[in-house]
């Protein structure tokens, strides 16, 4: 039985709210060839109360680095730091795999403060 075929469990507004999804832009990207999948790593500026965290990305199929430096992306920042190879992720930048199970990012599309926090 596939992942979406199967009955999805409910969850409380508690439950939601203890999930930090903030707004961040992208003030560096690099190519993470250390990495087991291809991925790049990114430095995210969540505002003056988070400062810039980083993170492990799978996206180098629909991004370049250059590309995606100054774009906004959305982020889970209250996971606990997980150690990548050499580097340990601060964060955790969202997306949805597409038909061929590359990543696209979820980014806003319009402009909001960094560190804004999804409700």
């Amino acid at each position: 039985m596939s992942q979406a075929s199967q009955p999805m469990p409910s969850i409380t507004w508690d439950d939601f709210t203890k999930v930090q999804l903030r707004v961040g832009r992208v003030i560096r990207a690099e190519a993470f060839p250390q990495a087991r999948k291809p991925a790049y790593i990114l430095h995210v500026d969540f505002g003056p109360e988070l400062g810039t965290r980083k993170s492990s990305a799978q996206i180098t199929h629909h991004y370049q680095p250059q590309d995606l430096v100054g774009r906004l992306v959305v982020a889970v920042v209250n996971f606990p730091k997980k150690q990548i190879g050499p580097i340990q992720s601060e964060c955790l930048v969202t997306g949805f795999h597409d038909a061929q199970g590359h990543v696209a990012l979820c980014v806003p599309d319009k402009e909001v403060p960094l560190g804004t926090r999804l409700l």
